[in-house]
């Protein structure tokens, strides 16, 4: 009845996560640092603006985002990029960044690539919704190691030659989720470089771009534009979940050449549930401001500082570069999420929950993945815990 490639998924992580811990009592007060919903503080004036317009929640909106919504986004990539786009051809609004990049593949692999059946690159540790896409279009995945002896970011140009010919499209998320890399200039240049030469195209994950130590990361798009490099061949997903804080609005964008954004609003024509008319509003006034950005990014530098000195000085502790994730190496993941709960209170992901096995390898196994975004005095109980729980 059902696609029997679907059975090659396995459970999600967060309901595995629960059926692994939820028959066992916790060992304290409990500290959540499992998913990764932002906990700060959104731009107060939201609730106005929605007020404002609640009447419009009785009209359809426009599925690809209102004019006014899409120019703030190009105006934001613009600031951010210096990267030029034109609103009405190569932007779309979305549902986050998650629908986006699930009908990427849905609208831009084709179901050959050279005359045989395509290929989908993914990092490992992963993004969920990048299999789950592969798995929906009937490619073949080929999970690509991104571990610390790489920089943590997936090293494509190692594929052999018989497998770059038949990949359609590569996933890449930077920052990373869940161990906080950085792709530099010189790794996005290499990879489009490859993707040039062998012809596929580069699905860019940023949603956690604003996030970050000190420079702001370099974008896909920004190095591509910079490179002169076929308009189509990179699409970025962004989103203002992390930027923003704000999880529960589901709205974020897709950009990238007007050949490939034509065909993912055409899908969503059919199948896409656009933004509402007042959260679209929102959401353009949400991207022309930058102070609560800014203000943003200083509370989570100020959680990096007090990561590293409780976990400093773990053996592999690797302080993220951006994002929030804390990603521990802890000898067995499964069995030390476990035992944190158990004795200590606090829930955090095992690493083979967001991994695959590949040739009875699995990058994520050994390590945890901790979300730092609870306030800061329950982030630090929870890492003091976890420590504790660590060690002993």
């Amino acid at each position: 009845m059902f696609p029997e490639r679907f059975n090659t998924l396995p459970a999600y992580a967060f309901p595995r996560l629960r059926a692994l811990l939820d028959v066992h009592e916790g060992g304290g007060e409990a500290v959540h640092m499992t998913i990764g919903e932002p906990k700060h503080a959104f731009p107060v004036w939201i609730g106005d603006i929605i007020a404002e317009n609640i009447g419009d929640f009785g009209r359809y909106p426009p599925n690809a985002g209102t004019p006014e919504l899409r120019q703030s986004i190009c105006d934001w990539v613009m600031r951010r990029y210096n990267v030029p786009l034109v609103a009405e051809t190569q932007v779309c609004n979305l549902n986050g960044t998650r629908e986006g990049l699930y009908n990427a593949a849905m609208a831009l692999v084709p179901e050959q690539k050279n005359g045989r059946p395509p290929v989908i690159a993914v990092p490992n540790p992963f993004y969920q919704v990048y299999a789950v896409a592969a798995v929906t279009v009937g490619a073949e995945t080929v999970f690509v190691p991104a571990t610390r002896e790489n920089n943590y970011l997936p090293d494509y140009a190692g594929l052999g030659a018989d497998v770059l010919n038949r990949m359609a499209a590569a996933y890449v998320c930077s920052p990373s989720n869940p161990q906080g890399a950085v792709a530099s200039r010189e790794y996005w240049a290499e990879l489009i470089g490859l993707a040039e030469k062998y012809d596929f195209q580069i699905f860019a994950d940023e949603c956690y771009s604003e996030i970050y130590r000190d420079a702001p990361p370099v974008g896909a798009l920004q190095v591509a534009h910079e490179m002169g490099a076929d308009p189509e061949r990179v699409l970025i997903f962004h989103s203002l979940s992390k930027r923003s804080n704000l999880p529960g609005l589901r709205s974020g964008f897709v950009a990238g050449g007007p050949q490939s954004l034509h065909r993912i609003k055409q899908l969503r024509d059919f199948s896409g549930a656009p933004v509402p008319m007042p959260l679209q509003v929102v959401s353009a006034r949400v991207w022309d401001d930058e102070d609560h950005v800014v203000e943003n990014r200083r509370l989570y530098r100020e959680k990096y500082v007090i990561a590293d000195e409780i976990m400093g000085d773990l053996p592999g502790y690797r302080a993220p570069e951006a994002g929030f994730f804390l990603w521990l190496p802890v000898g067995d993941g499964e069995a030390m999420a476990l035992k944190l709960w158990k004795e200590t209170g606090v829930r955090v992901l095992p690493g083979a929950y967001l991994s695959r096995d590949v040739n009875g390898a699995n990058p994520g196994a050994n390590y945890i993945r901790v979300a730092m975004v609870a306030p800061k005095n329950e982030m630090r109980r929870g890492l003091l815990a976890l420590r504790d729980g660590i060690q002993n």
